[in-house]
């Protein structure tokens, strides 16, 4: 079924019709449920040029950005150039973060799955926008900026030879 599709009210059974929404940022399918925090040390050797569009989002710190925050900057970036850029996303939530619930005991394994996360080292791009002026690349990115949870900032494409 298509995201965001509306279920008639036959076929829902309830009284109004019922939105079902897409999923967050997560693989379809993955190895373990559970994985090691990890280090997150030197700069990124790879996904660190502007390969797509014009301008690019580059990261300066490194850290964690969940699929929430992703979705939540795709947005932003779309309705500040009115829907009129290309965008992409170079970084994808691949790794599960699990947490504990508030107030409980130690011990008794680790906890449940709660967001998935993607791994980002300073240097790589997390956004490319393309068919879009310069202002209005600035504009996006400015929007995007505030949704992330580490410096960043904007980048051009290299002129190619």
């Amino acid at each position: 079924m298509a995201a965001d599709a509306v279920v008639p009210k036959e076929a829902a059974g309830a009284s109004r019709p019922r939105r079902i929404f897409a999923m967050q940022y997560m693989p379809k399918k993955y190895k373990h449920r559970k994985m090691f925090k990890g280090r997150l040390k030197g700069f990124a050797t790879r996904g660190n040029r502007v390969v797509f569009g014009d301008y690019g989002l580059q990261a300066l710190d490194s850290g964690w950005i969940t699929g929430r925050q992703l979705e939540a900057s795709r947005i932003a970036a779309n309705r500040a150039t009115q829907g009129a850029a290309k965008i992409w996303i170079r970084a994808f939530p691949d790794k599960p973060i699990s947490s504990k619930p508030a107030e409980t005991r130690m011990g008794k394994g680790k906890g449940d799955l709660d967001y998935w996360a993607a791994c980002v080292r300073p240097g790589t791009i997390l956004f490319e926008l393309g068919n879009v002026t310069e202002e209005k690349a600035k504009l996006a990115f400015k929007r995007i900026a505030h949704k992330m949870p580490i410096k960043v900032r904007m980048v051009k494409r290299l002129p190619t030879a």
